[in-house]
């Protein structure tokens, strides 16, 4: 690790935080948290994949459904119109659209071969944000003036890297340069989680050979063909499926750094208690 103690970090005149595990368990609570403070960078991932490395597919994506309304796409063939994504930090709505779900196209799906080409897509993106992110922490310092930096990472970085493997060059790049702390959620976060998402089910990227194993045993379950199979209720069937196996990869990535716990981040109001939280999660791990 970067800090080798909490007192060294507490100490530190530039302190380098990466976030990650899974979404809804405060990662982006702190980030905003952080910055609305002052004096932290927030670097989010997301937002960096949404807009750098898939913005054109996304507003490409929106100018293809123009393109069936008549008057739009006269409007658009003479470049009267302007179509772009609005996606911002606490929206992110235009990449999880464009990522889309598999299945009916009279239920919003996508066919499975077009799911599996937006989701390799965004596997490349992540990768490529995630690179990104130490060029960005001396940009932060160096234009724009900020001491202090934090990565709110994708809750599918665990997805994109092999933590399992010392020369994953991903992680490798991550750790030499930030400290990697996992926000750790109990059963309890997990049921939530999941309720929270049987209410709205938004789209999530997997990694292929999972995709692939759920979706078959999906249609298998309910003896539907891809054509005819239900774009949410495939999401449903799969989410605590893809909870229950990151958990490994994420446990295998904070062996990398620390972790803290979602009920100690649910605690913290401001930027001491941020220090004090991650400064005592250091020494956890020292010790």
């Amino acid at each position: 690790m970067i800090y080798t103690s909490g007192s060294d970090y507490l100490a530190a005149p530039r302190k380098r935080v990466l976030l990650f595990g899974m979404s809804g368990l405060g990662k982006t609570y702190l980030a905003n948290m952080l910055r609305g403070a002052g004096g932290w960078f927030h670097y989010s991932v997301d937002y960096r994949i949404g807009t750098r490395y898939m913005g054109e597919y996304i507003a490409d994506n929106f100018k293809r459904e123009a393109m069936k309304v008549p008057l739009l796409r006269e409007l658009l063939m003479s470049d009267s119109v302007f179509i772009a994504s609005n996606i911002t930090f606490d929206n992110l709505a235009p990449l999880s659209t464009y990522l889309g779900k598999p299945g009916d196209a009279a239920k919003g799906g996508l066919p499975f071969a077009e799911y599996c080409r937006r989701q390799d897509q965004h596997r490349l993106a992540e990768v490529a944000a995630m690179m990104d992110t130490t060029p960005f922490i001396d940009r932060a310092h160096d234009l724009y003036g900020y001491p202090n930096f934090l990565c709110d990472t994708s809750g599918s970085i665990c997805e994109v890297v092999d933590a399992e493997n010392p020369a994953d060059p991903v992680m490798r790049e991550i750790s030499q340069h930030l400290l990697l702390v996992w926000i750790k959620g109990s059963d309890a976060h997990k049921d939530e989680l999941c309720r929270r998402f049987d209410r709205a089910p938004k789209p999530m990227y997997y990694r292929p050979e999972f995709l692939l194993q759920v979706w078959h045993e999906y249609l298998a379950t309910t003896g539907l063909t891809e054509a005819k199979a239900d774009p949410d209720a495939f999401l449903r069937f799969g989410y605590a499926r893809l909870l229950d196996s990151r958990q490994p990869r994420y446990a295998a990535m904070a062996r990398w750094g620390v972790t803290v716990t979602a009920e100690e981040v649910a605690q913290v109001r401001d930027v001491a208690g941020f220090e004090t939280l991650i400064a005592g999660a250091i020494d956890r791990s020292g010790a």
